[in-house]
């Protein structure tokens, strides 16, 4: 995958993982707490680490779930993983990822999925 959209697309999901710890900051003040001592940098750094358990609580499960998958893409862009469906390992097109940057399958698979679960 070309190294210019790799790192575009590693910056587009560092500032959503930063919007997410941002939004937390604001409106929950036990979070706000926890956030209060440590280092700046390490902020974006926080939701990949062992969390305390008031973050954890601080988090609605689709903030949770969202910050799960941004991770997962950022690790699977040090992998050289990044962009293969993690179902049938085709490429997921630039145009999905542009969209979501977190996506594990390309539409197809992610259609069938969806069907399955209804």
């Amino acid at each position: 995958m070309e190294q210019e959209f790799l790192e575009r697309m590693n910056k587009s999901l560092s500032e959503l993982k930063s919007e997410i710890i941002s939004k937390l900051i604001v409106s929950n003040a036990d979070f706000k707490e926890i956030m209060e001592g440590m280092d700046p940098k390490d902020v974006v750094d926080v939701a990949s680490d062992d969390i305390d358990r008031k973050m954890i609580e601080a988090i609605g499960s689709q903030e949770l779930k969202r910050l799960k998958l941004i991770n997962s893409a950022l690790s699977r862009i040090q992998q050289g993983k990044y962009g293969l469906c993690m179902k049938c390992g085709k490429r997921i097109p630039h145009e999905r990822l542009e969209v979501m940057p977190y996506a594990l399958m390309c539409v197809e698979c992610k259609t069938v999925e969806e069907r399955r679960n209804r």
